[in-house]
């Protein structure tokens, strides 16, 4: 429990830790389906552009 903390925190700010765990915690929340689902509707492609972009704008690239 603790190595997973760890390492949810050096991957994330405090802010993005606590909203992952309180969206994870909630009731009838089933977070494997919700993940598997996330990006259903879109190709490898599409995925690949905004995960790219995303890294630009969180560098400051």
């Amino acid at each position: 429990k603790r190595d997973g903390f760890k390492a949810l925190f050096e991957k994330l700010d405090i802010v993005e830790a606590e909203r992952f765990i309180a969206l994870i915690k909630r009731e009838d929340f089933d977070y494997t389906k919700w993940r598997k689902d996330l990006w259903e509707d879109m190709t490898v492609d599409e995925l690949s552009s905004k995960a790219m972009e995303y890294q630009k704008t969180e560098k400051g690239v």
